[in-house]
């Protein structure tokens, strides 16, 4: 009996403790701080890193690699999230393969960044727009099922003899009809600078602003894909981002040569831009991807962090 008595005291003291000691903390919070610390303001917070399983593309489409590798490397190199690229998915995807997804990250401690699908919307109301729509639809299914938050869209490329006012149109009607069905089911689409009509900031912007300011739609910034004046580019993007991939290069200003990226220029455009996404490394170098990206997540995290 005094056992018990004793533990009541000792619990009571406890949570008396945790009260004052909650109260102080509340009239002073720089308690949680040395003198001369700050918390970090809001445009040096570090992001969430992730990988997407493009940057293994060799190692999954030969079969030297599944999914379920992918995930277990990324937690191995303690990265916050993985992007589960769509081309690496089952031919026929049921919902057993999409929650053994959900459970693998889950359990081992990694986020769902997103995923990435194919898609051509520079085309004209009809039953290959249609189709093209009912793929996104799909998958904005499969990504609300095991937990993607994201999915990256493409604009594509318009037909020779399309006016570019026309493909913009054509292109921002095929989002806006895909972002009904989006909102429904709380998945973001996030527009790629992938080329073709996306190739120069100001024309993505045209697709933007004609699809309007909707709450599930964004930009998914690709740091490699502008040929000119790469820099410049991305920071007028880089304030409609949702989602972000960087590159293992950028190319030069005259678009004809890559070269390796100014990582902490890059991560400075994002602070600047008010960005509080992830940031996805999407390798695509000649060395193997297996003892490259472990180089590149370290790159990155030192310009995050310094």
């Amino acid at each position: 009996m005094k056992k018990i008595f004793d533990s009541l005291v000792s619990r009571r003291q406890f949570f008396q403790t945790g009260v004052i000691t909650a109260a102080g903390l509340t009239a002073s919070s720089n308690l949680l701080f040395s003198k001369d610390e700050k918390p970090l303001p809001a445009a040096k917070r570090p992001f969430k890193l992730s990988c997407a399983a493009y940057s293994y593309r060799k190692e999954l489409t030969s079969g030297k690699m599944t999914l379920d590798d992918f995930i277990n490397l990324c937690a191995d190199l303690q990265l916050e999230a993985v992007e589960l690229t769509s081309y690496y998915f089952p031919e026929k995807i049921t919902p057993d393969f999409l929650n053994h997804l959900k459970r693998q990250t889950f359990l081992k401690g990694l986020d769902i960044s997103g995923t990435a699908i194919r898609n051509e919307f520079c085309l004209p109301p009809g039953p290959e727009r249609d189709k093209n729509i009912d793929h996104v639809k799909l998958w904005i299914n499969y990504a609300q099922a095991f937990s993607a938050p994201c999915i990256r869209i493409f604009a594509g490329n318009p037909a020779k003899g399309v006016s570019e006012d026309d493909a913009i149109e054509w292109c921002a009607d095929a989002i806006k009809i895909s972002l009904e069905y989006a909102a429904k089911q709380g998945v973001f689409l996030a527009l790629e600078n992938h080329g073709g009509i996306t190739a120069r900031a100001a024309t993505m912007k045209k697709i933007c602003d004609k699809v309007g300011n909707h709450p599930w739609f964004g930009v998914n910034l690709d740091t490699g894909n502008f040929r000119t004046d790469a820099y410049n580019e991305l920071q007028m993007i880089a304030p409609l981002a949702v989602n972000v991939q960087v590159k293992d290069y950028v190319y030069t200003p005259d678009g004809k040569e890559k070269t390796a990226p100014d990582l902490k220029k890059l991560i400075d455009i994002l602070r600047g831009a008010n960005y509080r996404g992830y940031v996805v490394l999407e390798y695509e170098g000649e060395e193997e991807a297996t003892t490259a990206v472990p180089k590149w997540i370290e790159k990155l995290r030192k310009a995050i962090y310094e």
